[in-house]
């Protein structure tokens, strides 16, 4: 980079999850971790005031509906470590943290297996209209198979089948938040007494394989009417999925190589997909521990390394992966084993090992016990900084969804010590701007762009339905 070449910006969510353990297993123990008080709603409101004070892009909150149960054929170590269980609800917790910020964004997660589009409908634009449009959905298809069987179904349906349920379900989102309601339908006229105009409310009259709609949306429209659409998939048939309809993909990758590969593969989707190979903000896991001096840095990682829980890392691990890690020994290579659950886990550690770093069981344990399935870096402050521009620049990676090793610490930290060096680099926002969280990210105006999937069930299009 030369300097009439203006630095690439680097882009940094916050990824939690309204639990003890989101991440890190075990390190809920050290004494200046408050990932205990998540039933505190104090905690949150001060870790969004926190993260705007960084220009963080949003938070992006994580949930599972079941439990890690793969370890052991029981979940009972997910229990004894705190492993994503107890678990609370993320959705209540963002009308408090909007009302304590102003630009923050608010990633939710929310499954498409057990809830019905038309109540999920309402509450995500009930939402987008409490915080002014800063909320996106993380859609998830499943991967746990208790989640599965407490909704009173024996298994989970096969990876790809869980990927043509989701279509189907944002069809019938897509029908209700966009080609509902006219945008001049509500007109509130006190001299006629007429709120809304009913011949600019239209049913959708969905009837699909999985579906039935035939009514109305329920909520006028909000901000943005379609939230930010997020998508954590990186299999094949996930990353279709992304290219059709996400507008923000998270990926995790072990190296610098495999994230290349996977954001190559993205892009190339999108393009396929008739998009523009960035229109998706592309970020990677990743875990930072940081101070003011690599020393003082290295210190603190070995400190965090006394709580970490190896067997707590391997719960997780087995959950994501599909497969009982305990059944194996701890020096065996990661092999290409078919998984039900989330297939890019293998298939990104065994693309490393080809690539000459294999990776055992006893491995994953140990790089899994901070940070879950991304790397980490630790260094001081213009280390960090050195990184993470060397990441994007060798990967076309926008940015980061950041796990943390202790709550708010790592957050703390990277805001005290790794942003101000971006900055003075111009590698990184000085404010935010205007708008909507879809604005902020992609500054192409608050609604779906004409040429997103969405799009096409707005009245007239292509896709619409409406009676």
């Amino acid at each position: 980079m030369t300097a009439a070449t203006p630095a690439r910006q680097i882009r940094f969510n916050a990824f939690d999850m309204n639990c003890v353990a989101h991440q890190s297993s075990g390190m809920w123990r050290h004494p200046d971790d408050q990932a205990w008080r998540y039933k505190d709603l104090s905690y949150w409101t001060e870790l969004a005031k926190l993260l705007e004070s960084g220009t963080f892009d949003g938070i992006f909150i994580a949930d599972v509906l079941g439990t890690y149960d793969v370890y052991g054929g029981s979940n009972e170590a997910a229990i004894r470590h705190g492993a994503q269980v107890p678990v609370n609800d993320p959705v209540l917790l963002v009308s408090a943290m909007a009302a304590a910020t102003k630009h923050l964004g608010f990633g939710i997660t929310a499954g498409t297996a057990y809830e019905h589009p038309y109540p999920f409908a309402r509450r995500m634009s009930t939402l987008d209209h409490l915080t002014n449009g800063r909320v996106g959905w993380n859609v998830v298809t499943g991967y746990l198979p208790s989640a599965a069987r407490n909704m009173g179904h024996e298994d989970q349906l096969e990876h790809d089948d869980r990927y043509d349920m989701a279509d189907e379900y944002l069809e019938v989102l897509y029908k209700l938040w966009e080609g509902s309601w006219e945008d001049d339908a509500v007109i509130r006229d006190r001299a006629s007494g007429v709120f809304t105009d009913p011949r600019k409310v239209h049913e959708i009259g969905h009837a699909g394989k999985h579906y039935t709609v035939p009514g109305i949306h329920l909520s006028e429209p909000s901000s943005q009417r379609t939230p930010v659409i997020y998508q954590a998939g990186a299999s094949t048939r996930g990353i279709n999925f992304a290219a059709g309809n996400a507008e923000a993909i998270f990926v995790a990758s072990p190296t610098k190589k495999v994230l290349a590969g996977t954001v190559r593969k993205i892009r190339d989707a999108l393009e396929a997909a008739g998009r523009d190979r960035y229109s998706a903000k592309i970020y990677t896991l990743l875990t930072i521990i940081t101070d003011e001096t690599p020393a003082k840095a290295k210190a603190k990682h070995e400190d965090f390394l006394q709580y970490a829980s190896d067997e707590g890392a391997l719960v997780f691990m087995s959950g994501w992966m599909g497969i009982d890690l305990s059944q194996y020994d701890l020096d065996e290579p990661v092999g290409n084993v078919k998984s039900n659950a989330i297939q890019s886990v293998i298939s990104n550690y065994v693309e490393a090992a080809e690539s000459g770093q294999e990776f055992t069981v006893r491995d994953i344990g140990r790089l899994g016990a901070i940070g879950g399935l991304g790397p980490m870096l630790v260094g001081s402050g213009v280390e960090i900084a050195d990184q993470l521009q060397e990441w994007v620049a060798e990967t076309d990676v926008d940015g980061f969804n950041l796990a943390y090793a202790i709550t708010p610490g790592s957050f703390e930290d990277i805001v005290e010590h790794v942003i101000p060096v971006l900055r003075a680099r111009g590698a990184y926002p000085e404010a935010y701007a205007d708008g909507t969280l879809r604005q902020k990210l992609h500054g192409r105006g608050d609604r779906l762009p004409a040429e997103h999937k969405g799009a096409s069930f707005r009245i007239g299009g292509s896709g619409s339905t409406v009676i």
